[in-house]
């Protein structure tokens, strides 16, 4: 059996000569009856998420003062959430130049604009062969991405024109169709097979792939804007959306744009391999960048960012 150890002669130092990495500077200011939005968003910890979420929010204000690339990727769970009302105006605000979305977040979109509601019950659906098979939506947006194909336009813009054209009761909470009015690019970026409407016998293939194609090609002109200054934020992409501004950011690059020197940021309810990697440290290594990783839950960190943003 080993001795016990003797611990008299351990060495040790006083505090005093020892650096902290937290200090009662940082900590919580106790907001008062009359404080506001702004107060207390200053009075967080400027400790952790708290510190990284008060960075993000003077990036973007940052980046509209100076008129810089802001980008916005979002997943469909974001559009789900009820949170696109912030995003639009956020928009009309001159704040986000541009938005990505991935298949099943122009379903959403679609849907709301339609009937003011969305998201089925996919396990009830799923047993009789019945989820994802509503008819209007799908013949909606896919005569939308069709005929739009033949006319060259991008997904994104093909049926934020057709909401709008189509003046539908909801389709003032349509990111679609506030990209297409306010001229703002909101790209659609679709993998075959993965959305209802792709079930539907109007889905055409070769249109899908060509809109999209077209919008890939779209969110490579934001990001090339991105330079110096600019912001690029994912907000619940798993897979689709880190992977796409990878290959955008690439290329940009390939192209001679110096896209170094902006902010990346993944917002998540959870850490993802994908967005952690794809948007946040491979595009900003060697000092090219910064980037932060934020998780909560969208229907809460959405609003407190765009109230950050916007007070």
């Amino acid at each position: 059996m080993p001795n016990e150890m003797d611990f008299s002669k351990v060495k040790s130092y006083s505090i005093k000569d020892r650096k902290s990495k937290v200090e009662i500077s940082a900590f919580a200011r106790l907001p008062k009856k009359k404080d506001s939005f702004r107060e207390f968003f200053d009075g967080l910890p400027d400790i952790l998420a708290a510190r990284d979420l008060k960075a993000v929010a003077g990036a973007l204000v940052s980046a509209y003062r100076r008129d810089k690339m802001v980008i916005f990727m979002l997943g469909a769970h974001v559009i789900k959430c009820g949170l696109s009302p912030l995003i639009i105006d956020l928009m009309k605000k001159g704040v986000i130049k541009a938005v990505a979305l991935n298949g099943a977040g122009i379903i959403h979109d679609t849907e709301i604009a339609m009937q003011g509601a969305t998201s089925e019950d996919v396990g009830q659906g799923l047993s009789d062969g019945s989820f994802g098979m509503a008819r209007e939506p799908a013949l909606f947006i896919n005569e939308a991405v069709n005929s739009g194909c033949r006319m060259g336009y991008g997904i994104g813009e093909a049926v934020g024109k057709r909401i709008s054209d189509e003046k539908l009761k909801y389709g003032q909470l349509s990111i679609l169709a506030a990209g297409y009015r306010l001229n703002c690019p909101v790209s659609a970026h679709v993998a075959i097979g993965t959305d209802i409407i792709h079930q539907h016998p109007s889905a055409e293939g070769a249109a899908i792939g060509a809109g999209s194609m077209a919008d890939f090609r779209k969110l490579v002109g934001s990001v090339a804007g991105l330079g110096a200054g600019g912001v690029i934020i994912n907000f619940g992409s798993a897979v689709i959306l880190p992977e796409v501004f990878l290959k955008a950011l690439n290329l940009a690059r390939n192209l001679g744009k110096k896209v170094t020197g902006f902010t990346a940021v993944n917002f998540d309810m959870q850490t993802h391999y994908r967005p952690l990697q794809n948007v946040c440290l491979r595009p900003t290594q060697k000092g090219q960048g910064k980037s932060y990783n934020i998780v909560g839950h969208h229907e809460i960190m959405l609003p407190l960012l765009y109230r950050a943003v916007t007070t």
